[in-house]
């Protein structure tokens, strides 16, 4: 088999396009190695990729994904961005079918790499010790000051979930959520959860719809030899 020439052809998925825009950014330095070649909303992708990487904020995680209408029946794996990782839940994404699981917490160079090894067949999981940053890429209502973590229930409430509903999305305990809707709360000056379902909307808050298909890298030759 002739190794594939070319940076791996990378898809990146969540419902918010300013989440998948962010990731792209921090990849952007490493583009001679890993494309992203296209950013999904609530869609699996259509472009021909190796990998799929599944950002989980306000996403379903752990046994709850469904890998199979991720990728849509396509060949390419899927690597989940979390910063959840407990071994449990770790575990829990793989038996549904990832292929690899990487915290938040890992440096942009480590990331291109843990992908590399990934698509090469290896399945890569968090190190132990390594701590997810809430501060990697973006999200909606940075720029209000929440945090990604407030940012994340924010968005959840603007869907209308409850808090239990919340804590097992997010998975975080419910006196985690507590926190962060007071804390959010307070940075977005809002008291009651009517008020915070209004400010979600009005900034952002609510699911995308998209798919942005991006510059296609030079077109490389995945076939055997003698093909």
């Amino acid at each position: 088999m002739v190794p594939p020439r070319g940076p791996l052809r990378l898809a990146i998925l969540d419902d918010y396009q300013i989440v998948v825009a962010g990731v792209a950014a921090m990849l952007e330095p490493f583009a001679d190695r890993v494309a992203v070649v296209e950013l999904d909303g609530g869609a699996a992708p259509v472009s021909d990729v190796d990998l799929l990487l599944y950002d989980t904020f306000a996403q379903v995680q752990g046994s709850d994904m469904d890998v199979a209408a991720l990728t849509s029946g396509q060949s390419a794996k899927v690597v989940v961005f979390s910063w959840n990782v407990e071994p449990d839940l770790v575990g829990s994404a793989l038996r549904a079918g990832a292929s690899g699981y990487l915290s938040k917490g890992t440096p942009a160079a480590d990331m291109v790499d843990a992908l590399e090894r990934v698509h090469a067949g290896e399945v890569v999981t968090p190190q132990s010790g390594v701590e997810a940053s809430t501060e990697v890429g973006n999200w909606p209502g940075r720029e209000h000051g929440l945090s990604a973590r407030e940012s994340e229930v924010i968005a959840l409430i603007t869907q209308g979930y409850t808090n239990q509903e919340m804590a097992e999305r997010a998975y975080l305990s419910i006196n985690s959520i507590k926190t962060y809707i007071r804390s959010a709360y307070r940075k977005i000056n809002v008291a009651r959860r009517s008020q915070a379902v209004a400010w979600g909307i009005q900034n952002g808050f609510r699911p995308d719809g998209f798919r942005q298909p991006l510059a296609r890298p030079e077109t490389r030759d995945r076939r055997e030899d003698g093909d």
